[in-house]
């Protein structure tokens, strides 16, 4: 029995960690600057994401091209967003979740920053050749 309770707490324990850490690369990644090919690409000033800016960040990411091997998907982080949408609909977190969303925008267009980069040295490379 005291085995069980053990296990338990330590596999919450490792559950809250691993969020923790996840939300915390999150944050990092989000709060990189982007270029100013990324406000031409999107059509949007990058100062100024807001949270609804998520889902123009997510059909530009799905119309370019991932040229690299590891590619950086978005998977998780649109359950993320729609989850922290749903939960906007509570009054009293929806300024968090807002909040994260916008969160989860900055990340978006930063890894189609790197995305778009990415391509343009690809095609630089090329024309080199």
């Amino acid at each position: 029995m005291i085995a069980v309770v053990l296990f338990t707490v330590s596999a919450i324990a490792l559950g809250q960690f691993a969020l923790y850490y996840w939300r915390a690369v999150l944050a990092g990644v989000a709060s990189q600057p982007l270029s100013e090919r990324m406000n031409a690409a999107s059509g949007i000033d990058c100062e100024s994401l807001g949270s609804e800016d998520f889902g123009v960040m997510m059909k530009l990411h799905d119309l370019t091209p991932g040229l690299r091997e590891h590619n950086e998907g978005l998977r998780t982080v649109r359950l993320y967003y729609n989850a922290l949408k749903a939960m906007s609909r509570i009054p009293r977190v929806a300024e968090w979740a807002n909040r994260e969303m916008v969160t989860c925008a900055h990340y978006a267009a930063v890894i189609l920053d790197r995305r778009l980069t990415a391509n343009m040295e690809c095609a630089a490379e090329i024309r080199s050749i």
